[in-house]
């Protein structure tokens, strides 16, 4: 009998160690959890910049408009998804660029029907082997760059890619946990990188 009670004892000293282990130590988890997400690169020279589409406050576009402008490639590439009100992405990106003082002829629209990371880098890798692109900057959200860059080297091995995280008001994983954009932010994106695994 005593032996049982002293099993049942070790056992619920071990749990509640353990639930006090994770009490003391889970910001840590949650920031190791959010950075697993960001694979990003210091920006380099390139052919061309490829905007991502998919940020409706226009951090990426500024970003990867920014990077043109300070000589980095030649072109930035806005991939555009059709979306709101029957119109693409990129048409709406590069009339928002032009309006903050970005020359149109900075950027070459790629409109398109995917709705996916994965059915935009299908789409997107054989317009740039059309363009005769042999290195890109893929710019995306800090978010997004672990996913984004592994489904884009998948689909272009031929391609030099430099992954390259733009800013991100909603999101930082510091801190995600304590708003709602980056507590949604953050469940998004783990669900869509874990299954990706699987191809869904």
């Amino acid at each position: 009998m005593r032996s049982r009670i002293w099993r049942v004892g070790i056992a619920a000293g071990v749990v509640a160690g353990f639930f006090l282990f994770l009490f003391f130590t889970h910001e840590r988890w949650l920031r190791a959890s959010a950075w697993f997400l960001v694979e990003a690169e210091d920006p380099m020279a390139a052919d061309f910049v490829l905007v991502l589409a998919g940020d409706y406050t226009g951090n990426r576009l500024m970003h990867g408009a920014e990077l043109v402008r300070n000589g980095m490639a030649a072109k930035a590439i806005i991939s555009g998804p059709l979306g709101f009100y029957g119109g693409y992405e990129s048409d709406y990106a590069v009339a928002y660029a032009a309006a903050r003082g970005y020359a149109a002829d900075l950027f070459i629209k790629a409109p398109h029907k995917a709705v996916s990371t994965e059915e935009e880098a299908a789409i997107l890798v054989p317009f740039l082997r059309r363009l005769h692109a042999g290195s890109v900057m893929l710019v995306t959200s800090d978010f997004h760059t672990r996913r984004a860059g592994k489904l884009f080297r998948r689909a272009g091995p031929d391609i030099r890619w430099r992954v390259v995280a733009a800013p991100t008001r909603r999101f930082h994983p510091d801190h995600w946990w304590r708003d709602r954009e980056g507590r949604k932010t953050f469940a998004y994106e783990w669900i869509k990188t874990a299954t990706s695994v699987f191809g869904l």
